[in-house]
């Protein structure tokens, strides 16, 4: 990195959906990132966009429901480091309510989207999806994770 080259996180909005102790989790597919395993629904920014609007846009390009900026909290923010060394930063914003019903909208970029119980989450979650979920369960709004 040069003196004139600053620092970048690339920032990431993702989905809490829960209902009755369960919460909403898709499966990747055919993405070439994390293939096969479960996550929220959840996308980069796309630039000009905070991560309230990026969440917005995501949950109706991914699950085809409607979410609204006032139903909208940030529950956790992790600072996170992947195992090749890139940094990121993830937002996981909750919405308290929601207008339809949640469906696959990529079949190309995800096989299943399904609620699970908090207390029985699939084996092939993603870990830090895991984590974070654990840490808004224990009230803990930020931590770092892959340093």
């Amino acid at each position: 990195m040069t003196s004139k080259d600053k620092f970048k996180l690339l920032p990431a909005s993702h989905l809490f959906l829960f209902k009755q102790n369960k919460i909403l989790l898709l499966r990747r597919f055919n993405t070439g990132y994390e293939d096969g395993n479960y996550s929220v629904v959840a996308g980069h920014l796309d630039g000009n966009e905070s991560f309230t609007q990026a969440i917005i846009r995501e949950a109706q390009e991914e699950a085809g429901i409607k979410v609204i900026s006032k139903d909208l909290r940030v529950v956790h923010v992790m600072n996170r480091r992947k195992p090749d060394g890139e940094e990121r930063i993830d937002f996981f914003i909750m919405a308290k309510s929601w207008k339809g019903e949640p469906k696959v909208m990529e079949p190309d970029k995800c096989d299943d989207l399904s609620w699970f119980s908090l207390d029985n989450l699939p084996n092939n979650i993603i870990p830090h999806i895991k984590y974070a979920i654990e840490c808004t369960q224990q009230g803990v709004f930020y931590s770092e994770y892959g340093w």
